[in-house]
């Protein structure tokens, strides 16, 4: 149950995951947590950590979510092999893992939400997000996809929870990709330009109430 009191000041919430497949770092987390506590046009942020766990992570999304009601969400995950900012358009009503998460769960076409529609498209200006990123010179990007791992399903779990609780209908919500960090492979971005792009994208959502037309779309 959602409580109806809001926080005297609309918040954003940030969310990054924890380290897994091996990796000892989440550059997720690293690039939320360092904008934990900012004010963003009359907002402010607040940023946590989301285990990479099936079921786990949405259970403490929506704690979140209760807690801080806030007035834009966004969801941050690791996306290795991309090279670039992944404003992602939409997410499935699948969990079809490559991988075991970290608690050791590999569902295969599982939904995430049994019943509830195929996909949700992101609530956020992600076409004026791109242009904002693209203005300071950052690598960026509109997915068309958010793999079906744990990214996928909390990406999904938001949306679903936003969609079927009148208490958020002000809320809007969406995913970013962001890429390793150079001590993990290549391609990678500096940590450095994945703060100052998610606070860029943060900042053009927020004073973005319609989005721009602006091509964004991919031929494969």
């Amino acid at each position: 149950m959602y409580t109806p009191t809001r926080p005297t000041r609309p918040r954003v919430l940030l969310t990054g995951f924890d380290a897994f497949g091996g990796d000892a770092v989440n550059p997720s987390w690293l690039a939320v947590r360092a904008l934990h506590g900012r004010q963003m046009a009359g907002h402010a942020v607040v940023a946590a950590q989301l285990p990479t766990v099936f079921g786990e992570a949405l259970r403490a999304l929506h704690v979140l979510l209760v807690k801080h009601q806030p007035a834009l969400v966004i969801c941050v995950g690791q996306a290795g092999g991309r090279s670039a900012l992944s404003l992602e358009r939409v997410a499935i009503n699948v969990d079809d893992a490559p991988i075991p998460d970290n608690a050791g769960a590999q569902p295969i076409d599982a939904p995430v939400a049994p019943g509830a529609p195929a996909a949700y498209f992101s609530t956020l200006p992600i076409k004026a997000m791109l242009a904002a990123l693209q203005r300071e010179g950052l690598p960026a990007e509109v997915s068309q996809t958010a793999g079906t791992f744990v990214c996928n399903h909390v990406f999904y779990g938001l949306m679903h929870t936003i969609a079927a609780n009148p208490e958020l209908r002000h809320t809007r919500g969406g995913f970013v990709h962001v890429p390793w960090l150079p001590e993990q492979g290549t391609p990678n971005m500096a940590l450095d330009d994945v703060v100052r792009g998610l606070r860029v994208a943060v900042r053009a959502a927020l004073v973005t109430p319609q989005d721009t037309l602006l091509a964004g779309g991919a031929t494969h």
